[in-house]
């Protein structure tokens, strides 16, 4: 049975029915391209429509594939590709198994489908000699191109399935995907071009350089390389409205993906009709606006309240006469509206920043009680042996302290994109004070700027308040 064929459908135990939705996603599952990309934004039905394509196959006892993703905890986080896959593949009679730890689904025909990360491009020689009549990808632009050329070499097959891949994906602007498919993507806006979805272009990759054309007969008479056979590739961009399934079953999906930062929202949500936006990137006003922060005369009684720090003198060097600064950010929490409550820089040694953290904390304590709040201390170490020693000496200092060093995990942007959403909902106020404008400058200048002390201080305190400590600490912090 090859790719082109009817998907079969097997009878389900309770008797669902599994199809794709029209539109978008039978698009995808119905395109004839030997490399097929979907999705662009979150919500769309990407990992669905890939755990369907397998389908049309399973009739076959020596068809086998593969689906991806960068880490094993993607496969198994909570509501992720192993639920999902089970969802779709236990009401089919498929049975998983797990040899050597791997997750593979085995139809009553003999056909299997295989869960599977590649966390390091190291990882792909494991692959050496494997044959993957189809292999996918769910979200292509975590991985890197070197393991997507690698694996396209062994995407072959012996058992009558001419070899292909599909892929899903989100918008990157700096992932190879990007510019993968820069053809279906306006260069100028970064919205996907909407009458170029599904439509096939043709590729030869010699030389690590790929030539693109607009038919088949036209890559093999034109290919700088004779011997190579051209592939066909296609983008079919959606959106959350591309799911009315989604739509329904949880409409406040829609309500979280509108609450995003702006650039998350762009990405993820993006238009209606066109899905993300695959050129936006953070600039300043876009990740931080000035005009999403009102100004309070007063804070109310009680909740929780802490300040985070960010310290240039233990981590960091002077940079000419424009040293780093070391910033600390008070934040009080009552209940879903957060009120940044003092903010207090410094250029100083490590001495005196020592010395400044401890009197600060002395009188934050103070003023919490009067407020009737809970008071904390978090701030954010680097990797390596020096960091961890210098945050251990911190929190022994501070003894009657709530404190906790918190282990740096990810980007700048990535750690504040919780607080950014927050922010552009107003649920982020500012009590009136001589900080306001230091604070609220630093903050819109972000990226920018030539400083992000303020900002990780904050993006410090806002995560210990609005996560909480069970997610906070994993197994790294004091």
């Amino acid at each position: 049975m090859t790719r082109d064929q009817a998907i079969p459908h097997p009878q389900p135990k309770q008797g669902s029915v599994l199809k794709p939705q029209a539109g978008k996603q039978e698009m995808f599952l119905s395109s004839a391209a030997d490399i097929a990309l979907y999705g662009g934004s979150a919500g769309s039905g990407k990992t669905f429509a890939l755990l369907m394509e397998p389908l049309r196959h399973i009739l076959n006892p020596e068809f086998g594939t593969v689906i991806l993703r960068r880490t094993r905890p993607q496969i198994t986080l909570e509501g992720g590709l192993l639920d999902e896959s089970s969802k779709k593949y236990a009401p089919l009679e498929m049975r998983l198994r797990r040899p050597d730890g791997n997750f593979v689904w085995t139809s009553p025909y003999g056909s299997t489908v295989s869960l599977d990360s590649i966390q390091y491009d190291s990882n792909r020689f494991d692959w050496q000699g494997s044959q993957i009549p189809l292999l996918c990808y769910d979200e292509l632009t975590h991985f890197s191109s070197t393991v997507f050329w690698y694996l396209l070499s062994r995407n072959r097959s012996t058992c009558g399935v001419r070899p292909y891949i599909r892929a899903t994906c989100n918008p990157d602007p700096d992932s190879w995907v990007a510019e993968f498919i820069s053809w279906w993507i306006d260069q100028e806006t970064g919205w996907p071009i909407a009458e170029r979805a599904g439509k096939l272009r043709w590729f030869v990759r010699y030389k690590d350089k790929l030539h693109w054309y607009d038919t088949r007969h036209e890559a093999i008479e034109q290919s700088p390389d004779p011997d190579a056979l051209p592939k066909s590739v296609t983008f079919i961009n959606a959106s959350i409205y591309d799911n009315p399934a989604l739509l329904h079953a949880d409409p406040g999906y829609l309500a979280n993906l509108k609450a995003l930062g702006e650039i998350d929202m762009l990405r993820l949500l993006g238009d209606p009709k066109l899905g993300g936006n695959w050129k936006v990137r953070p600039t300043a006003g876009k990740v931080f606006n000035r005009g999403w922060f009102e100004i309070v005369d007063a804070v109310p009684q009680g909740g929780e309240e802490g300040r985070g720090w960010d310290f240039a003198g233990t981590e960091r060097t002077m940079k000419g006469d424009d040293p780093d600064f070391t910033a600390a950010v008070r934040m009080r929490k009552v209940g879903t509206t957060y009120y940044i409550t003092d903010c207090t820089t410094m250029q100083e040694g490590p001495a005196v920043v020592e010395d400044s953290f401890r009197n600060v904390a002395i009188q934050d304590k103070q003023w919490s009680n009067a407020y009737g709040s809970l008071y904390r201390i978090r701030f954010e170490h680097e990797p390596g042996s020096a960091a961890i020693r210098d945050a251990w000496r911190l929190v022994s200092m501070m003894a009657g302290f709530d404190i906790m060093a918190v282990p740096v995990r990810s980007d700048k942007i990535m750690r504040a994109r919780e607080f950014a959403a927050q922010a552009r909902a107003g649920n982020i106020k500012l009590l009136r004070g001589a900080w306001n404008e230091e604070w609220l400058s630093h903050m819109h200048a972000i990226p920018d700027g030539p400083h992000d002390d303020i900002m990780d201080a904050t993006s410090c305190i806002f995560n210990s308040l609005h996560v909480g400590e069970a997610i906070e600490s994993g197994g790294g912090v004091w």
